[in-house]
């Protein structure tokens, strides 16, 4: 039989797939398909199955659920010409998976579950016996070349080690005082045999149809080891900056309704939160340079300039400058433009300012806020510099993915900032 037609003839038969198995609708079909990009990566899909993939979204509309049809989405992007972070990051399944029901769980809990995943993918890869040099093998070639000869390659015992301890500090930042204290101590001095148990200690989405499409967010588009933790990074700090978001949004609520002490808090939060954010790029650190360069080739169109909750966060800090609202930065974020030009909009800089005209707080009730406001200003500078500063490392002089100029255009965003209308806020009472 033609090679081709039999290619063809097994993925027409995975319609069977859809639904069957008495399992959750449409989950089986998609773990058929995650296996095959986790063989071969998303970017390698073979044409019959996103032909096949196309005609089960067109065809079965009516018995989709919600998790399968954004799956189907995401899968699609490439074939489908509409690749960007979004879809890379599958972030509209893993947003089906916040808040539907009361066990789910919320951005900053789901931020911990990512990682914790991290940790047990770690843990399951095989682990060289000793420590591995990179080698010109690493450097792309043809691609079905390069997919066989630097198929997955798991880091060495060092490089290992130190991404699972970054991101076992992540996740114990999440748990209760004295047993994350006590896990992270237990993990200090592990040998490697001890890591998988220690990843069976860390929490897991609950057992239901929610979780069960947990494990079908990653698509990496290529074949190389280090993407999969790269996109649970990325994706954690999409959950984080959606907590952000949240909590600047109540602060705004609260000086809307004159409680200044509970606006301060919510802003004190989003710059704790910060810490959350720039601990992931330690673990992201260790990811080797080879592999990022090889896969990123495959990602061109998907960029971090293109994260909607970041610029959501900006936005309802204080409206940007026009300048950077003219800019890539919101130019490839439309839909957070239009929040920000909308005439509903609200900002903190906004709610405070008509609060200052029209209550009364002592200075030092009102220079608390303005601290709150410093603080989380100073938390976003430090980690626009961290960013910065492993752009660099990892890009070198290349074009960022969203065909920005890479790491100038990042020391460029160190001059923006949050509340540019108000000056200095630390401690400075009134608005300058």
């Amino acid at each position: 039989m033609n090679p081709e037609r039999a290619e063809a003839d097994r993925w027409a038969a995975i319609g069977r797939l859809d639904g069957d198995g008495g399992e959750p609708d449409g989950i089986h079909l998609a773990r058929t398909v995650t296996q095959e990009v986790r063989r071969t990566g998303k970017h390698f899909l073979p044409q019959p199955l996103l032909l096949r993939l196309s005609e089960i979204r067109g065809h079965r509309a009516a018995d989709r659920t919600p998790h399968l049809q954004a799956f189907l989405d995401c899968m699609l992007d490439k074939h489908e010409g509409r690749y960007w972070n979004r879809t890379y990051l599958s972030l509209p399944l893993l947003e089906l998976l916040l808040g539907e029901t009361g066990e789910a769980p919320d951005p900053n809990r789901m931020a911990t579950l990512l990682i914790s995943d991290v940790i047990r993918f770690e843990t399951q890869a095989e682990t060289p016996a000793e420590t591995l040099a990179e080698t010109p093998a690493r450097e792309l070639r043809e691609p079905q070349e390069a997919r066989e000869s630097v198929d997955r390659d798991p880091p060495d015992p060092v490089t290992l080690c130190k991404r699972l301890h970054h991101a076992l500090r992540f996740v114990a930042h999440d748990l209760d005082g004295p047993d994350a204290d006590a896990l992270v101590s237990a993990a200090a001095h592990a040998p490697w045999s001890r890591w998988a148990d220690i990843a069976e200690l860390l929490p897991r989405p609950t057992a239901t149809e929610a979780g069960h499409w947990f494990d079908l967010t990653v698509q990496p588009v290529y074949v190389l080891h280090d993407e999969y933790f790269f996109i649970r990074a990325l994706q954690a700090h999409e959950m984080i900056f959606t907590a952000i978001a949240a909590d600047v949004r109540a602060a705004i609520e609260a000086l809307r309704a004159g409680r200044l002490d509970a606006a301060a808090d919510h802003v004190d939060r989003a710059a704790g939160l910060f810490d959350r954010a720039s601990a992931l790029f330690r673990m992201v650190a260790t990811m080797r340079p080879g592999h990022f360069s090889a896969f990123r080739q495959f990602t061109q169109g998907a960029s971090a300039i293109q994260s909607e909750q970041y610029k959501r966060f900006e936005i309802l800090c204080g409206l940007p400058t026009a300048a950077r609202m003219r800019s890539a930065a919101f130019t490839s974020v439309p839909s957070v433009r239009g929040e920000a030009e909308g005439e509903a909009h609200d900002t903190v800089v906004r709610a405070y300012l008509d609060l200052r005209r029209s209550a009364r707080f002592d200075e030092a009730e009102w220079n608390r806020f303005r601290n709150a406001l410093g603080g989380l200003e100073e938390r976003h500078q430090r980690w626009k510099t961290t960013h910065r500063s492993l752009a660099a490392r990892m890009l070198g002089g290349a074009r960022g993915s969203g065909y920005t100029a890479g790491v100038p255009y990042l020391a460029e965003c160190l001059d923006n900032r949050l509340f540019w209308q108000l000056g200095d806020q630390r401690g400075a009472g009134h608005p300058s």
